[in-house]
């Protein structure tokens, strides 16, 4: 009797056909797959902040993601299995019960998604594991150092790498065998006891899956905006002001190199500008995080960050909420997080402007909002979000230091008539920002 060959490939930030080297593998060195998705009860408990993990947003744009990859897999004679459990104790059991003999996935960046993977390795020894990079541009063997050798600051790296070669995405998987399971409706299990308010319900602009994202490429460049984007960039709001890739990017629903693949297509039929290397120059960022992330480790989440130096803050839980709700004395800040918290979603500038609230006028330790920020952006990936507010924070990669944004001069620049702020209802109420001083006594206003 003929022994068959059983693989289970493990989605993560994955969720595509396309450019999905460790699909294409799979399809051609095994007799069945399983093809699986963990959804981890800890990420709807509160973690070492106080905050669930995933809101209401990027709950809904997972499962529209999930939703999508289970349909297109459909078309291929496959289906997803969604298993509401740890992904440790669920694929060591599906691993056990079929025969399991190699496991498929792409190489994450995170800290705590790589322990996962070893502590797997170490129950299943006897399965072989493939795991390939897919989330950047280039593989580790491309580039031209050891990843111990990754340089310190991102104009290093940018200077080496810019010139090299990014290879062409992978065709679409067109076929895969069968899966040894019967499909089930995971769509009835899904939880649902995270909710969309009303407002959140109105101001959804992002609909999860490789299908939707695959849209927004075709109609970016379509559109033309390609050439200009560099002097868009920085507003505030408006969809056709920055190419809106990321929450897809993010989620695996598109490949960072199929984006570079339509944008040099682009240049070579409307020409290359500033704009269309500043493109580029936003995906090398995205890339140099991507490395950054597996050389520190554990100090991606550090207080004093990788400079080992802790900053002047602490943590005031009154000012957080504020910060968090957009109920600060600032107007610009309240806008952009009331932007946030409705749609999932805020502009780069933004994102500069509320984190240099955070850390410099409130004093409030950088690691709370990078952990809000996980929280509520559709577009969380966890290298360029937590890289990004050491950055910030002045504990990162930044040669400069602490970045201080001058809010009054950041509202005349990018909100000089007060239109963003009024569609998001950024005014404050005069009140003081702490209700206790020191002592813990009521502050009276007046």
């Amino acid at each position: 009797m003929t022994t068959r060959n059983v693989g289970l490939y493990w989605f993560g930030n994955d969720l595509r056909l396309h450019d999905n080297v460790n699909l294409l593998k799979a399809a051609s060195e095994v007799d069945e797959l399983l093809c699986i998705y963990c959804l981890d009860p800890e990420w709807l408990l509160p973690n070492r902040y106080g905050l669930v993990m995933m809101s209401a947003n990027r709950w809904r744009f997972l499962k529209e993601s999930l939703l999508d990859l289970d349909k297109q897999l459909h078309q291929l004679g496959q289906h997803l299995v969604v298993c509401f459990e740890a992904p440790v104790n669920a694929i060591s059991k599906l691993a056990s019960a079929h025969k399991v003999s190699l496991i498929y996935r792409s190489r994450p960046t995170g800290y705590y998604e790589n322990q996962q993977g070893l502590a797997l390795q170490k129950q299943l020894p006897l399965v072989q594991f493939v795991e390939t990079d897919t989330l950047g541009l280039y593989g580790l063997d491309q580039l031209p150092f050891p990843l111990a050798k990754l340089p310190n600051t991102f104009t290093q790296f940018k200077n080496i790498v810019e010139q090299l070669p990014v290879d062409q995405p992978l065709p679409p998987v067109d076929f895969l065998p069968s899966s040894p399971v019967l499909k089930t409706d995971w769509l009835n299990r899904f939880p649902d006891y995270l909710k969309l308010t009303s407002e959140a319900e109105q101001a959804i602009i992002f609909r999860g899956g490789e299908t939707a994202g695959l849209r927004q490429l075709t109609a970016y460049f379509a559109s033309g905006r390609a050439s200009h984007y560099k002097e868009r960039r920085n507003e505030l709001d408006g969809w056709e002001n920055s190419s809106k890739f990321s929450p897809w990017l993010a989620n695996g629903n598109l490949s960072v190199r199929q984006i570079c693949f339509n944008l040099n297509n682009y240049e070579q039929k409307s020409g290359a500008n500033e704009s269309t290397y500043w493109l580029f120059f936003e995906l090398l960022w995205r890339d140099y995080f991507q490395w950054y992330a597996p050389l520190h480790g554990k100090q991606l989440f550090a207080f004093q960050g990788i400079k080992q130096q802790k900053p002047l803050t602490s943590f005031y839980p009154e000012r957080f909420r504020k910060w968090c709700s957009g109920n600060t004395p600032y107007p610009l800040v309240n806008a952009c997080m009331k932007q946030l918290n409705a749609t999932g979603f805020m502009s780069n500038r933004g994102r500069q402007i509320v984190a240099s609230c955070l850390v410099n006028e409130l004093a409030v330790d950088w690691r709370y909002g990078a952990a809000y920020f996980e929280q509520q952006l559709l577009d969380y990936d966890v290298a360029s979000n937590w890289g990004n507010w050491q950055y910030l924070a002045g504990v990162g990669a930044d040669p400069r230091g602490k970045r201080h944004f001058d809010l009054d001069k950041q509202t005349r620049q990018y909100d000089p008539d007060g239109l963003f702020i009024n569609k998001w209802q950024g005014g404050i109420q005069h009140l003081p920002l702490d209700s206790v001083d020191a002592a813990d006594w009521p502050v009276v206003a007046g």
